[in-house]
Formats: C-alpha cells, sequence, structure tokens
C-alpha cells in the first residue's frame, strides 16, 4: 500500500474531493454558544453564517491529538507504508502542535507532519498534489516535498465585510484591524508566510470583487506556470462566489478549471459572512 495522505476541515476541499484521491480528514472543532460539534460534519457553513448573523457566539478548537493517533494508527494498521499529514498553518491554529504531538506517540519514522504555512485550498491543493504523488507509489519524502512544494506556491487573497472576526479570533492583530476601520472599505488580505497580512482597501464590495480577479491574474503570471489551478471560496455569498469563478475563468488562461468551495467553521468563524477568497496554484507545482 502506498504512503497515506491527511489533512484536517480548513482545507475545505470541494465534495467528493477528498475520497476520490482518498485524503484523509482530521475535523476541527466549533462551538456555537453552548454546542460543540465537528466542522462539516456536525456543524456546516449554513449554521455557522446563521449564528454569526444572529450575533452568536462561534469558537473554534484544534482537533486533540488523540484524533490524529487514532487516524494514523488505523491507516497503518490498515497497510500503509507510512502517513503524510498536511495542515494549517501554525500561525493560524493549533492543529500543527496536535499532529506533531500524535506523530510522536505512533512513531515519527512513519508519520511525517507537514506545516502548509497556508490555508483554505492553499492547503487544498498542496494535500491534493501530496496525494497524486503518494498513488503513484512514491516514498513519504517525496510526497512530503510535493506537498511543501505545492503550498509554496499558492497564492491566497480574500475580501471581508469587517476585520472584527478576524480580530476576535486573534489571527490578525489590533493594529492591522484598525486598516479596515473606515465606513464602507472593504479590506482586502493575503496569506504570507503564514500569517493573514493586509494587502489593500477597497471602496465597495464590486471593486474588492474585480481587485481579487486582478490579483489573481497577476499571480497566475508570476508563477511562470505553463497553467494554473483556481478555487474560489465564501461564506453565505454563493452567488457572488459563482461570478468571481466565472470571471477568473474568463481572464485566466489557461486554466484548468476553478473550484467553488464554501468555508465551514474552522475558517468562516473568522472571516465572517460575505466572505470571498481565491486561490491560484500553478498546475506543475
Amino acid at each position: 500500500m502506498h504512503v497515506a495522505v491527511v489533512t484536517d476541515s480548513s482545507a475545505y476541499l470541494p465534495d467528493g474531493f477528498a475520497s476520490r484521491h482518498a485524503v484523509h480528514v482530521v475535523p476541527l472543532h466549533v462551538l456555537i454558544d453552548d454546542c460543540s460539534g465537528l466542522d462539516g460534519v456536525d456543524i456546516g457553513p449554513t449554521e455557522v453564517a446563521s449564528a454569526l448573523t444572529g450575533r452568536r457566539t462561534v469558537t473554534t478548537s484544534r482537533p486533540n491529538p488523540d484524533e490524529f493517533v487514532q487516524t494514523y494508527r488505523r491507516l497503518l494498521d490498515d497497510g500503509a507504508d507510512g502517513v503524510v499529514s498536511v495542515h494549517l498553518s501554525r500561525e493560524l491554529s493549533g492543529t500543527w502542535e496536535s499532529a506533531r504531538l500524535a506523530a510522536r506517540e505512533v512513531g515519527v519514522d512513519q508519520v511525517r507532519v507537514v506545516d502548509s504555512r497556508t490555508a483554505v485550498m492553499g492547503l487544498g491543493f498542496a494535500v491534493l498534489r501530496a496525494a497524486t504523488v503518494a498513488g503513484s507509489g512514491a516514498s513519504g519524502a517525496a510526497v512530503e516535498d510535493a506537498a511543501v512544494a505545492a503550498a509554496a506556491r499558492t497564492r491566497t487573497f480574500f475580501m471581508v465585510e469587517t476585520l472584527d472576526y478576524l480580530r476576535r479570533g486573534g489571527r490578525i492583530g489590533s493594529a492591522a484591524a484598525f486598516f479596515g476601520t473606515a465606513l464602507a472599505v472593504k479590506p482586502v488580505l493575503h496569506v504570507k508566510d503564514g500569517h493573514i497580512v493586509p494587502l489593500e482597501k477597497v471602496r465597495t464590495t464590486n471593486r474588492a470583487v474585480a481587485r481579487l480577479v486582478d490579483l489573481a491574474e497577476m499571480a497566475a503570471v508570476e508563477t511562470g506556470a505553463d497553467a494554473v489551478e483556481l478555487a474560489v471560496h465564501h461564506l453565505a455569498a454563493h452567488e457572488r462566489a459563482v461570478e468571481l469563478a466565472t470571471r477568473l475563468d474568463e481572464r485566466i488562461s489557461p486554466a484548468s478549471g476553478c473550484v467553488v468551495s464554501e468555508l465551514g467553521g474552522a475558517i468562516g468563524a473568522h472571516t465572517g459572512p460575505g466572505m470571498l477568497g481565491v486561490v491560484v496554484c500553478p498546475a506543475d507545482a
């Protein structure tokens, strides 16, 4: 059996992608007021968006190490030669640390844990690339290298209605949160070195969407790749997400399609409803 690939729910792989590529997903935990559940299993995007809109308290927590231990041991007992576990940036979550603790218990010679230094489909594309390499029968080291290389070459841009959710969750500093305090300003951010960093501020949502298209197009050119893969994320903004995906397909060529995936609690709790994002990954990464 080849090397097994594990990730967490913050990758937000589109429906069916995990099973199709034999990727094993360990969900983060989401707490809405006093109700706790697993991200994408017990609590989905609709519940998260509704809770945030209703001003209920939505928080998240990492999987505990035992959840990873159970997953790793199950895969190894089923015959996997090893496990490569690829996760959300350690600057944004303790998930990577939980996976590391689990790997030490199971055996670091059997489990390789990767900090993707990114999130959402920036992580997702790295995981899918790792799964492709694993499917070819490559070693654990080669699968890990594929994940690291793909993650390093992805670019992630997104806009939010307000920076308050990111500030409250500790994903962005108070000083950076002032970036979006002006009335009618839509903050545009990106993921850089594992951190969420303000990039620009744009007047109106329509201009912010147009700016996301421009930034994605520039990122696609800068990769130097013959083709790129694209992903659009949103929370409670399906129509705008579809429009954004259509505009990306029209502007960026060649592109091997654009997938659309809605965020759940692990990330959506920190961005808030109305979030739109785009991820660009070289097809040859």
